[in-house]
Formats: C-alpha cells, sequence, structure tokens
C-alpha cells in the first residue's frame, strides 16, 4: 500500500503558477505510476496528467499541454505538477493518484490509491 499527502495549493491570480506536491509514504514508489487529477464543484473528477514509474513518459490532458510540467523524484518518493499561465477554469480541488498497472494512465478508475486533495482556485 502507498499513502499519499498532496501540499502546495492556494490562491493565485490568472496567469500566476502554483507548484503542487504529492509525498508518499513507503519504500516501494518508484514501482508506481502516478497521476495528478482535479474535481471542481459539481463537476466528475478529471484526468490532468500522468508520469509513469520510470519517469520517461509524460501524460497531459488537452487543455493544460505548454502550461503544466508532472515531475517525479524517485528518491524523495514524491511527484510533482508545475503549473504555470493558471486561468480561472484550472480552479479545483487537485489529487494525487498512484496505480501498479493498467490499461491506461489517463483513466481515473485505474488509480487504487488517492491523497486527501489541494485546492487551487485561480481568480480573474
Amino acid at each position: 500500500q502507498v499513502q499519499l499527502v498532496e501540499s502546495g495549493g492556494g490562491l493565485v491570480q490568472a496567469g500566476g503558477s502554483l507548484r503542487l506536491s504529492c509525498a508518499a509514504s513507503g519504500r516501494t514508489f518508484s514501482t508506481y505510476d502516478m497521476g495528478w487529477f482535479r474535481q471542481a464543484p459539481g463537476k466528475e473528477r478529471e484526468f490532468v496528467a500522468a508520469i509513469n514509474r520510470s519517469g520517461g513518459l509524460t501524460y497531459y490532458q488537452d487543455s493544460v499541454k505548454g502550461r503544466f510540467t508532472i515531475s517525479r523524484d524517485n528518491a524523495k518518493n514524491t511527484v510533482y505538477l508545475l503549473m504555470n499561465s493558471l486561468e480561472p477554469e484550472d480552479t479545483g480541488l487537485y489529487y494525487c493518484g498512484a496505480r501498479k498497472g493498467g490499461t491506461s494512465l489517463v483513466v481515473t478508475s485505474g488509480y487504487g490509491y488517492w491523497g486527501q486533495g489541494t485546492q487551487v482556485t485561480v481568480s480573474s
């Protein structure tokens, strides 16, 4: 099992930046693919970005390509999401997820472990 704790959210003006972190417990972090998801009020949780266990492959939702960067440090058991040029539409509760394997890293249901989320609010 793995436990996940997100941090780094906050209130930022449109055009600003934030870096989210997700710290994982345990000594097997490098065996998990990791993803970032977000959920706005009244909407379903949606995929934002994912990275495979080695860090060699990354995936992004089309709306965040070129603005967000996912990365991981397996020595620190941490995955990051750098968010630049933030827009009000990026507002939501951001969750970190972990999975051992499956078909596609972009599918929410494939993730078996979740953190509690960190709130990101972008004002216009």
